[in-house]
């Protein structure tokens, strides 16, 4: 269980199959409908898999990513992959950093320098934190899950066990959003004594995760937020039910496929984050095809996805006990699905809730700075008092 040094190294045969799928990518033809609306746009996904072939450098980011200190553990019988950056100041607080998918840990690239070395970029050295990153078991370039059974509560067990048995942290902060959402509210819920404060960018109460059991709207607000939620369960789901019950039958394509691989990612990181119809208002290509290549290169969108199936077999991790611990919210105004604070309220001790000017479902790389600005107020907070 030791932690043995990792970096990120992708054979150069991978690199030279990876081309040559992309030359031979057999396309759709455009959409009879507007672009985006009926799945990702052709003529997009198009050019974004040009530059895949072309013109994005793999070697350049890999060597980026490689510069966060990279390791592998084995927990539970899986090698879990994180990056552990030390903190720059007096007495840095370890702050866990969750991501859901179809993000990875490059989603977190943007803040981990401002998070361990705050005096480095502007702000204060009490601040700091000694960051962990982990990918969620079966993503990027860790251990496949070689079982059945690796849902929301046995994840946040071997991270409870990554976090005190193995990096020895007595107690430790956590933040995330999406199926971080998820696993953090389940570590909390199991370890309050250990759990510093949840922060979270992205959350949904007991009662919301169905939108046939929305609350009754109290005001207009809320009657906002119902209608938003209840639009994108018809419209924007097909992909949360399909990976939850036959993410297999997905995967075989997906692992074949670099172009369908990048539609299906590259549709969501659109449609979930604030760029106004256009992705690249929010990512870069490069960031794009980063987080596709966690995906791509190590063969683990199949075993990524089935993180939806178990998920539905395990209420204990979908609807967690009230969360004891404080809890922060930042609330990114493009996010999906959006929560009401009293529905939040009743499941979580909620000591702050910030309203975010712009964002939506991957903070830490669209709005890196109003994250890390949110997550040094709550935990500065917390130390202070």
């Amino acid at each position: 269980m030791t932690p043995r040094p990792f970096e990120i190294a992708v054979p150069d045969a991978v690199l030279d199959d990876l081309r040559e799928r992309l030359a031979r990518t057999r396309w759709a033809a455009p959409d009879v409908e507007a672009p985006w609306e009926a799945g990702a746009d052709v003529t997009y996904v198009r050019e974004l898999c040009d530059y895949w072939a072309g013109g994005y450098d793999w070697r350049v980011r890999e060597a980026a990513l490689n510069r966060f200190p990279g390791f592998l553990a084995e927990v539970d019988g899986v090698d879990l992959h994180f990056w552990h950056v030390r903190g720059s100041g007096p007495s840095p607080t370890p702050l866990l950093l969750l991501h859901g998918w179809p993000g990875s840990m490059a989603e977190f690239e943007p803040v981990i320098g401002p998070l361990t070395d705050p005096a480095a970029h502007g702000g204060d050295p009490a601040d700091a934190f000694d960051v962990i990153v982990p990918a969620l078991p079966g993503f990027g370039f860790g251990g496949k899950p070689r079982e059945a059974g690796w849902n929301i509560s046995r994840v946040a067990r071997a991270f409870h066990t990554l976090m005190t048995e193995l990096l020895g942290y007595e107690r430790y902060g956590i933040q995330g959003g999406d199926w971080g959402m998820f696993t953090g509210a389940r570590m909390a819920a199991d370890n309050p004594a250990e759990t510093i404060g949840l922060h979270l960018n992205f959350v949904m109460g007991r009662a919301q995760l169905h939108e046939s059991v929305l609350p009754e709207p109290a005001n207009d607000e809320e009657a906002r937020i119902v209608a938003r939620r209840r639009a994108f369960g018809a419209n924007e789901t097909a992909y949360s039910l399909l990976q939850g019950t036959k993410p297999t039958s997905l995967g075989i394509a997906q692992e074949d496929s670099p172009a369908g691989l990048a539609a299906w990612i590259v549709e969501k990181m659109r449609t979930w984050s604030d760029c106004d119809g256009d992705v690249e208002q929010a990512f870069t290509k490069d960031q794009i095809l980063t987080n596709v290549m966690f995906y791509w290169a190590p063969q683990s969108i199949t075993s990524a996805a089935r993180i939806y199936r178990e998920a539905h077999r395990d209420d204990a991790g979908l609807h967690p006990p009230k969360i004891e611990v404080p809890t922060a919210v930042a609330v990114f105004p493009a996010d999906i699905l959006p929560a009401a604070r009293p529905w939040v309220e009743r499941h979580y001790d909620l000591v702050r809730w910030t309203p975010m000017p712009r964002g939506g479902h991957f903070p830490a790389s669209e709005q890196p700075e109003l994250l890390v600005g949110d997550v040094r107020a709550f935990f500065r907070a917390l130390r202070e008092g």
